[in-house]
């Protein structure tokens, strides 16, 4: 699949002290509070006004509007101004859990996260592009970490996705939200690489926070494949 996915270490109190606390303020018109809170964790300038303006669409968001669409991904995208996301092109456990079911024991549902404020219906899953997918609780996090390290049947499962050394920068993903306690949310097109010509790579978050690992993958696998068209194009001729 050609998804842009990201990965992003995230508690459910980081997502109330990060979007959901910011996003009242917003509305009711105090939104110094929210650049008083960026300049709080060091965020620069240029990003905090990014963040303040993410925070003034999700306050816009109807409550019928899809949540996965809306506020689940702004929540990827806030995540990443104040700390790295990670990169895989393709893979996500949203299209994992369609393949087998049995790991949805690995997610939790925005239902158990979200203040009753926002009853925006939710797929729990990435549905299309600009999306978030399932959410992993820290203790799923730890869990799936642990079960990929020990259990061949999990290394194999996941690797069947994750291919091409993806599954390293998974693990890595994993690895930073247990060390960081949080959980891990992932989503789509946060981040979409330019495998070309890599300056041309844009975010709706912080560029420069997202991990190198899974896009140089990325680089390296659209080379090979502009390779091989070439050579059999000169092969055709």
């Amino acid at each position: 699949m050609g998804y842009d996915v990201s990965f992003h270490p995230i508690s459910p109190e980081e997502m109330q002290e990060w979007y959901f606390g910011p996003l009242t303020w917003v509305q009711q018109g105090r939104e110094e509070k929210v650049l008083a809170l960026a300049a709080q964790y060091g965020m620069e300038d240029f990003y905090a006004e990014k963040y303040l303006d993410t925070l003034r669409v999700g306050a816009g968001t109807g409550p019928d509007e899809l949540f996965d669409k809306s506020h689940g991904f702004y929540i990827a995208v806030i995540q990443g101004f104040f700390r790295d996301y990670f990169y895989t092109r393709g893979s996500a456990f949203s299209f994992l859990v369609e393949q087998k079911p049995e790991y949805v024991r690995y997610f939790t549902p925005w239902e158990q996260i979200v203040p009753a404020v926002f009853p925006n219906p939710a797929e729990n899953r990435i549905i299309e592009n600009y999306c978030s997918g399932v959410y992993l609780s820290p203790d799923q996090a730890a869990q799936l970490l642990q079960d990929l390290e020990q259990d061949k049947k999990v290394q194999e499962d996941l690797e069947g996705l994750w291919c091409d050394g993806q599954l390293a920068v998974l693990k890595k993903a994993l690895t930073s939200a247990v060390e960081l306690g949080a959980g891990l949310l992932e989503a789509t097109e946060v981040v979409e690489p330019d495998p070309i010509s890599p300056n041309e790579s844009t975010s709706y978050s912080n560029l420069y926070h997202c991990d190198r690992d899974g896009v140089y993958l990325y680089i390296d696998m659209a080379i090979k494949q502009i390779a091989q068209a070439m050579g059999k194009d000169a092969d055709d001729r």
